[in-house]
């Protein structure tokens, strides 16, 4: 399993900007996030230092405003959760979660079926 920083729910909000419109600056991340969250820009400030020190961003200097790259990949992060999720909720089980979804009834008709369309493909290119 791959080492990757922590990274927390707020700070999840940032990597989400940074990994959709990288390399960006520090005003647009504050201007994008100010569309759906009520932080300051000191706060949003703060987090982006926060994931500076942890790793998960670099920096450079462009005039007068520091542009953000990120150091993690969002398929890395995602993967990584998702495992963790996995073993922590399901001990690792994938069809355990899966059937907890159905029983719940937290699937669509639409969902369903492209689930199954998914297997179905999985399926027919492993035969390949």
């Amino acid at each position: 399993m791959k080492d990757l920083p922590q990274i927390s729910e707020a700070e999840l909000e940032v990597m989400k900007i940074i990994w959709k419109h990288h390399p960006i600056n520090t005003n647009e991340v504050v201007e994008k996030l100010s569309q759906t969250a009520t932080w300051s820009p000191k706060t949003i400030q703060t987090m982006l230092l926060r994931l500076l020190k942890k790793g998960a961003l670099s920096n450079h200097k462009e005039g007068r405003v520091f542009v953000y790259t990120p150091n993690v990949a969002q398929s890395d992060y995602i993967e990584v959760e998702s495992d963790s999720f996995l073993h922590r909720f399901y001990d690792g089980a994938l069809h355990s979660m899966v059937l907890n979804f159905l029983e719940k009834d937290k699937l669509s008709d639409d969902e369903i079926n492209e689930l199954y369309h998914m297997l179905e493909e999985h399926k027919n290119r492993k035969k390949e």
